[in-house]
């Protein structure tokens, strides 16, 4: 990897907790594509995991969403959890290996004939999927069939991880808008020469709306509706479901959500990601506070 650039600042905590991820990430780099994608989630789950109190979180947002929940299927995803994102992490720093598993395998669903026809007439397309899965393997297998997406991300709270989790990411997606005003007007240009767009509205935004979630109130952006009702866009749930062989996905395209107010598709995007995460619950991202006040 790549020296951090100069200009980045930051503490000098963030600074050597980069350090020792960019030691790991250099290390799993080095071994074959088959064993360092499941270490990593070893490493992640029995080490790293509980050092960030992730397992504490992961409890606490089951007991609050589903409180009947066996004990052993918790004390199975404080162990899943924390695997899928150590997987998903490693995966998106593989460049080309990981770009061939998501691509060798066909997108199906039934907005799939929708994203070819909106291609094909110029038309833009917002897509939006969650932290499930690894969702880094629908832009990889978008961008491969050669459909134009860009996608929205949030600057990491570490500076000098966020430099080189930016460059990694931009392998799968070109081009990129970072939140903010410059980026979300880059993002908007996109939109309006016929680009299709890639975002993820499962996280807590304290300027969102206050919708259904697992059956709680979950603040959640409405932008992604409201970008699509603007510019006539179709709105599309997209999901990389991880298989069990821990290494390759399925890539679903869901059929578009009907029209209607920005508040009511943004509900049916996060009825969509439920039924998703109640059927593969270890492949979300439970280790978010999702529901805090």
């Amino acid at each position: 990897m790549s020296e951090t650039s100069p200009k980045i600042t930051g503490t000098s905590a963030q600074w050597l907790t980069d350090r020792v991820i960019r030691a790991v990430l250099w290390l799993l780099l080095a071994l074959p594509y088959r064993w360092r994608v499941p270490l990593c989630g070893w490493v992640v789950a029995r080490v790293l995991a509980p050092l960030a109190g992730w397992p504490r979180r992961i409890r606490a947002n089951l007991a609050l969403t589903q409180p009947d929940l066996p004990q052993a299927e918790v004390d199975r995803m404080v162990r899943a959890v924390p695997d899928n994102i150590g997987r998903s992490l490693i995966e998106m720093y593989s460049d080309a290996a990981f770009i061939a598993e998501a691509t060798r395998h066909p997108l199906e669903g039934p907005g799939l004939a929708v994203l070819e026809q909106a291609r094909a007439e110029g038309r833009p397309v917002v897509i939006a999927t969650g932290h499930f899965g690894n969702y880094a393997a629908v832009t990889a297998a978008m961008k491969a069939r050669g459909f134009p997406l860009g996608a929205l991300y949030r600057q990491m709270a570490n500076p000098y991880f966020n430099e080189h989790y930016v460059r990694a990411i931009g392998t799968m997606v070109n081009p990129l808008f970072e939140r903010g005003r410059a980026g979300m007007g880059r993002m908007l240009r996109h939109l309006r020469n016929g680009g299709m767009l890639f975002i993820l509205p499962d996280q807590r935004m304290i300027s969102g709306q206050a919708l259904s979630f697992f059956g709680q109130p979950a603040l959640t952006a409405l932008s992604a509706a409201e970008m699509a009702l603007k510019y006539d866009a179709p709105l599309i749930p997209s999901y990389a479901i991880r298989q069990p062989d821990g290494l390759s996905f399925r890539i679903v395209i869901d059929a578009p959500v009907p029209v209607g107010d920005a508040a009511t598709m943004t509900q049916a995007l996060n009825d969509s990601l439920e039924s998703i995460v109640r059927q593969h619950p270890e492949q979300w991202l439970w280790v978010h506070r999702r529901w805090k006040p």
